[in-house]
């Protein structure tokens, strides 16, 4: 094994179950988080796995250990355990959830007190090497652990970031994937004048119709039929522990995430004049424009919640948005939130009267987008290396924010690479001409397979 695990990754843990992560293993992460954090009170929460009840078990138990005392939400989202991090006013927070790994996964999320995120190059080896090696601290006394019922706080939080007597009744598919989003929803729904149409509600860690990733194409197809079966207003689909939210229209088109950071942006704004929005640095001008018209601030960040949330910080920025379906928000600790941008969403067509499809279509016209292209690739850094120097001369400015960025007078790239895998994203836009998308992105991708 060497002298760590090699699952403890950039963010979190991800791990097969139980050859890599069991409950040993997680009785020694609890007792590490703890060591390493001085905690005094920790709240805890899972997700659906069937392997989640027992892991939780043996991280609260070594959480107790080590002399925190413990706050168990239960089956829940990963938003839930910030949400309880923050309001508690506690030390730390764990969410046990392999999001959307295969079944036989899990894996643990850490965040420190206010929800924010711990990282690896904010603790998150730390933990790893005091599990490995077995270094921690003596308790003074043993940590309680305190069952807390919270659901209810959680949703008049949510409906007061919203405004719900400008709703009105719409026709809304919900397809959790058998996750745990439909928990909240169920609750939420009390309140609204919404007909949720519900779709693999059941939580269910036998995963019955497929790991709930809705970023994978296959994965889309079912709520885009019952869209359209129903006749719904729109959808939205979450992933296991829905951090990630994914819309299509009434025509049951999936929505690429980037159009909706700058709709959710837009209508935010409309709340909050002048606000700061970060983005991702990967497909950004319809972003700019929209937020330009809205009179905010556009702030640019690396891709990945740890970087998307420090920048919020930096800015108090009133939201971040990621293409990869990340929504983050001021009034939730700049952290991620699965629940409120399909709250937003579904409060602007009700105060604006237009179909999604429509408020979307112009955005894709005017900045029509390729959507990340993944290829795998002998020489990721030769590729790279290639399209700057191929295209350097025409190229009205270039950045490495995040990989290499080239922006023209009528189109632009990204190119980045995986920090785990021989693989390249590319992601490509234009100002309107969707022919010169198609040329420049198989033009791209022609030289990139070269590699």
């Amino acid at each position: 094994m060497g002298e760590h695990y090699a699952f403890f990754k950039a963010y979190d843990v991800r791990a097969r179950v139980p050859d890599e992560l069991d409950a040993d293993l997680a009785l020694r992460i609890g007792k590490a988080f703890t060591s390493v954090f001085d905690l005094g009170t920790v709240v805890v929460g899972r997700d659906m796995r069937l392997s989640s009840p027992d892991i939780a078990n043996a991280l609260i138990g070594g959480l107790n250990a080590a002399g925190a005392d413990v706050l168990d939400v239960g089956l829940c989202g990963t938003e839930e355990v910030y949400y309880g991090v923050i309001a508690q006013k506690a030390h730390g927070g764990v969410m046990v959830t392999a999001s959307h790994n295969p079944k036989d996964y899990n894996g643990l999320k850490f965040v420190r007190e206010g929800a924010r995120p711990i990282s690896s190059d904010s603790g998150l080896f730390d933990i790893e090497a005091a599990a490995y090696h077995g270094d921690f601290c003596t308790p003074t006394r043993r940590g309680t652990r305190k069952e807390l019922d919270q659901r209810r706080d959680y949703i008049e939080f949510l409906l007061g970031e919203i405004k719900p007597d400008n709703l009105k009744p719409l026709k809304i598919l919900a397809n959790p994937g058998n996750g745990c989003a439909g928990l909240v929803v169920d609750e939420l729904a009390k309140h609204l004048p919404f007909e949720i149409i519900r779709l693999n509600f059941e939580p269910d860690g036998k995963l019955p119709n497929g790991i709930p990733n809705p970023l994978l194409v296959e994965n889309r197809d079912m709520t885009a039929q019952a869209v359209r079966e129903y006749g719904a207003d729109f959808g939205v689909a979450w992933d296991g522990d829905f951090d990630r939210c994914f819309f299509f229209d009434e025509n049951g088109e999936f929505i690429e995430g980037y159009y909706i950071v700058g709709l959710l942006a837009e209508m935010l704004l409309k709340m909050t004049p002048g606000a700061a929005i970060v983005h991702d640095p990967r497909l950004i001008w319809n972003t700019l424009a929209q937020v330009e018209a809205g009179g905010g601030k556009a702030v640019v960040s690396k891709s990945g919640h740890s970087f998307m949330k420090q920048v919020m910080r930096e800015h108090d920025a009133l939201y971040g948005g990621e293409m990869s379906a990340h929504h983050y928000f001021r009034d939730f600790g700049y952290a991620d939130n699965g629940t409120l941008p399909w709250l937003v969403l579904a409060q602007l067509l009700c105060e604006t009267g237009h179909p999604l499809s429509s408020l979307v279509e112009s955005r894709i016209a005017a900045f029509p987008a390729s959507g990340e292209i993944n290829r795998e690739i002998t020489d990721p850094d030769a590729a790279i290396t290639d399209l700057e120097s191929h295209y350097r001369d025409a190229a009205e400015s270039i950045d490495y924010l995040d990989g290499l960025s080239m922006n023209f007078s009528n189109w632009r790239f990204n190119l980045r690479k995986s920090n785990t895998e021989p693989v390249v994203r590319l992601n490509v836009e234009t100002r309107g001409d969707k022919a010169l998308l198609k040329q420049k992105t198989k033009e791209l991708l022609a030289r990139i397979d070269a590699h």
